[in-house]
């Protein structure tokens, strides 16, 4: 599925409108909604600029990044690595060792 096509029905729905309201918002019939969102056709870009005015977001969210995505584990990764740069040499065997026994146990279930 096309990012655009993710982006309009995950915006849509976070903003709880119908296909129905939203081609009302943005000129178009609920149909043309629906095939936008399951990729039968593409949107011009005045289509797109209507949408991005309706869902009150700019046009990047539409055409951008996938906005399903949650990105939050990214903030983590990023405050675990800084973090892990201050740790000495045996506080980063202890995790080391802590993280192999968790894969173990992750590897038991797979096999099982």
């Amino acid at each position: 599925m096309s990012i655009f096509s993710k982006n309009l029905r995950f915006l849509r729905e976070q903003k709880k409108l119908s296909q129905n309201k939203l081609a009302e918002l943005s000129n178009v019939n609920q149909t043309t909604i629906a095939r936008w969102e399951n990729e039968e056709i593409s949107p011009s870009l005045d289509n797109i600029y209507d949408l991005s005015v309706a869902l009150n977001i700019p046009i990047s969210d539409l055409t951008g990044k996938d906005l399903t995505i949650d990105d939050s584990y990214n903030e983590l990764d990023n405050l675990l690595f800084s973090k892990a740069k201050e740790l000495n040499d045996e506080e980063k065997q202890a995790i080391l060792q802590v993280m192999n026994a968790i894969h173990k146990d992750i590897d038991k279930e797979l096999d099982n």
